[in-house]
């Protein structure tokens, strides 16, 4: 059965919290783009954090429980971690061959995104673009996704280190589904401003929730064979450094329908993943329907 205040204290403080930061920017429309995008950055890096703080809140002063029942101290099992580190670059990289096969963009060894950025910069591009582009490939597979993961955690410890356990007395495909989808609304003032779907930013909002809800059964796999939120925050991490990588291989196109995990065609790529693990029998995980288990408990995976 589900204890409905933490979860509505939890909901309110994830929005109540992240949505006025996700507006932030709107204010300052008149700036300079340089200022727009840095108020963005901030604003929009503080937001992923208003959802760890409804976890740490509702944990403590809804439900009343020690923190420690967030699994903040656990790891759990770690060869997950390279599933965690990996898997998104593999998930960008597949979307980046989906596009390119429908043929909505074409596969351009001579970088014109990176040389199209330095075009307006005096004396152009100080070294050959390949090697910018193996520099920012290096970073994303390696630092980014450790430095990202300080963000990426302010979400995972609220969707799935507090929500998704909280939901498992429905079920854990229902929980699964309905955490990835709340995940994809929260989403909705940040893509109405253009992100992730420029062309479609009204209809992004829809594709924004479908792509969470299939990144968010990924992430929620992740969670429930480690029982830890480091698992998906690392995940998230890679995700959010790697997402565009293809793009650095493409001609210019519409991001909104291809070259990363979240657009329609990149869907593909986290579609058969998530068929594989079914297939396979690794989702749904064969874990206790209650997060609060301790972790010393063995959980039996699929």
């Amino acid at each position: 059965m589900l204890d409905r205040k933490p979860l509505i204290v939890f909901l309110l403080l994830a929005f109540g919290v992240s949505w006025p930061l996700f507006a932030l920017p709107l204010a300052f429309r008149g700036a300079p783009p340089e200022t727009q995008q840095v108020i963005a950055l901030v604003a929009w890096s503080l937001a992923m954090w208003g959802p760890g703080l409804g976890a740490l809140i509702a944990t403590r002063f809804a439900a009343k429980k020690s923190l420690r029942s967030l699994n903040l101290g656990r790891l759990g099992e770690k060869r997950v971690y390279l599933w965690a580190w990996l898997l998104p670059p593999a998930l960008a990289l597949a979307a980046g061959l989906f596009t390119v096969l429908s043929g909505l963009a074409r596969l351009d060894l001579g970088f014109p995104l990176i040389k199209g950025t330095f075009a307006s910069v005096p004396g152009g591009l100080p070294v050959p673009a390949w090697v910018i582009v193996a520099a920012q490939i290096g970073l994303s597979l390696t630092l980014a996704p450790l430095f990202n993961t300080i963000f990426g955690m302010g979400e995972e410890l609220g969707w799935r280190g507090f929500l998704l356990p909280r939901l498992l007395p429905l079920g854990q495909w229902k929980a699964i589904l309905l955490s990835g989808a709340i995940w994809g609304i929260w989403h909705a003032p940040v893509i109405l401003q253009g992100h992730n779907y420029p062309s479609a930013p009204v209809l992004g909002t829809l594709m924004m929730v479908v792509a969470c809800v299939l990144l968010g059964a990924i992430f929620s796999w992740l969670y429930l064979r480690t029982r830890s939120p480091w698992a998906p925050a690392l995940a998230h991490g890679a995700l959010n450094a790697t997402a565009g990588i293809s793009i650095l291989f493409l001609t210019p196109f519409d991001t909104t329908w291809g070259g990363t995990p979240v657009s329609p065609l990149g869907w593909i790529g986290l579609l058969l993943f998530l068929a594989w693990l079914i297939a396979t029998r690794r989702l749904p995980v064969q874990v206790p329907a209650d997060s609060t288990v301790p972790a010393s408990e063995p959980m039996a995976t699929a």
